[in-house]
């Protein structure tokens, strides 16, 4: 499912991000870019050793912001590690984190004129974000985004498994009924 915004387009679907042919994916980094489970071990693992070599002479990033490695031997040419928030019930600014990680991501895109990028899910696996809330945040920062800064071509998210996309597609449908 996709929605256009102004020339830019955002779209859902569900699959593997490491198999994405945007020319950057963002990942579900932790602070320490040390690499980890769920898709920050996915991509870890099909970029090979260069995209550590990389996060470690960075060092580590802190939450809700986000850095800029090769993408090894990916598809994308470039892995943008946003770091997410640890959902602690709602109470400790977690969801301007989220936001923050997100737009960070955003503007490393168009700060480095890439065209297309493809988003997981941030911090709605292990970091315990509720996915409903998660989801609104994603796609209405994207969203927002993109109807200001039209030079990004495509905005992906892939979604791991039917949970996922269904709450990300009802997200988009309120979305595009609200732009419409």
């Amino acid at each position: 499912m996709q929605i256009t915004i102004g020339s830019s387009i955002l779209e859902i679907v569900q699959g593997d991000i490491t198999r994405q042919d945007t020319e950057a994916i963002a990942n579900a980094a932790n602070a320490r870019l040390a690499g980890g489970g769920g898709v920050d071990g996915a991509i870890h693992r099909a970029g090979g050793p260069a995209i550590m070599a990389a996060c470690r002479k960075i060092g580590g990033c802190p939450t809700g912001h986000a850095v800029l490695t090769t993408g090894g031997n990916l598809k994308a040419k470039y892995v943008i590690h946003a770091v997410g928030p640890v959902y602690r019930g709602g109470g400790k600014g977690e969801a301007g984190l989220l936001k923050s990680a997100y737009l960070s991501c955003l503007k490393i895109v168009s700060e480095k004129g890439i065209k297309s990028i493809a988003f997981p899910s941030i911090s709605t696996g292990v970091y315990g974000y509720p996915l409903e809330e998660g989801s609104r945040i994603a796609l209405t920062t994207c969203r927002d985004y993109l109807s200001e800064y039209p030079e990004i071509e495509w905005v992906r998210f892939v979604l791991f498994g039917e949970t996922n996309y269904r709450a990300y597609e009802k997200t988009l449908k309120a979305l595009q009924r609200e732009y419409a």
